[in-house]
């Protein structure tokens, strides 16, 4: 059988169906209407970005939680807690920056807005990383601090504070043999 066959046996099984009769539906007396309840199962809010996970202040708890474990000294769920707001972070400055890129050209204050809410919240990732790092040498793991530490200058530059002391580290840890900045230059 061929399409233009199959397709004519098609439409005469459709003639052949009775016509589907349209249902009314009654609707109440406006004074039996009952207002819809904002916290019932059906009802789908908008999430605040000061309560939801993908967010500065998302990041900024996880931080908290973080900076709680470390004086607890629970270096493991220190860990765990900096994993994720590390990745919180990067997740958010890499969507402000796709965002500010959208509205390049289109509108320049969005656009503005985005670029520095994605430099905002990289910032927020490096100190998350750098604090990560200082907890994989506390629990004498040099070799997942490496790779963050390096991360950090290549992200912040090694002239900056933070890219300066993620060269330190490095050079504590033995892994560069050359101090940066040298002594008696600034």
């Amino acid at each position: 059988m061929n399409f233009v066959s199959t397709s004519l046996s098609l439409i005469a099984v459709i003639a052949l169906i009775a016509p589907v009769q349209a249902q009314v539906i009654k609707l109440p007396d406006n004074n039996q209407v009952k207002p819809i309840d904002p916290n019932g199962p059906n009802t789908i809010l908008p999430s605040s970005p000061n309560n939801s996970f993908l967010s500065m202040a998302g990041g900024d708890r996880l931080m908290k939680e973080a900076e709680q474990a470390v004086s607890g000294q629970n270096y493991t769920l220190a860990a765990k807690k900096l994993q994720e707001a590390r990745q919180v972070y990067n997740q958010l400055s890499n969507f402000y920056q796709d965002l500010n890129a959208s509205f390049s050209g289109i509108d320049i204050r969005v656009s503005d807005s985005q670029r520095k809410k994605a430099l905002e919240t990289a910032q927020k990732r490096d100190e998350a990383t750098y604090r990560l790092a200082l907890v994989h040498r506390s629990l004498n793991q040099p070799e997942l601090a490496v790779p963050l530490l390096v991360q950090i200058i290549k992200s912040q530059n090694p002239t900056r504070e933070l890219g300066k002391k993620a060269y330190q580290q490095l050079f504590e840890l033995g892994f560069v043999d050359t101090a940066y900045p040298r002594q008696g230059s600034k």
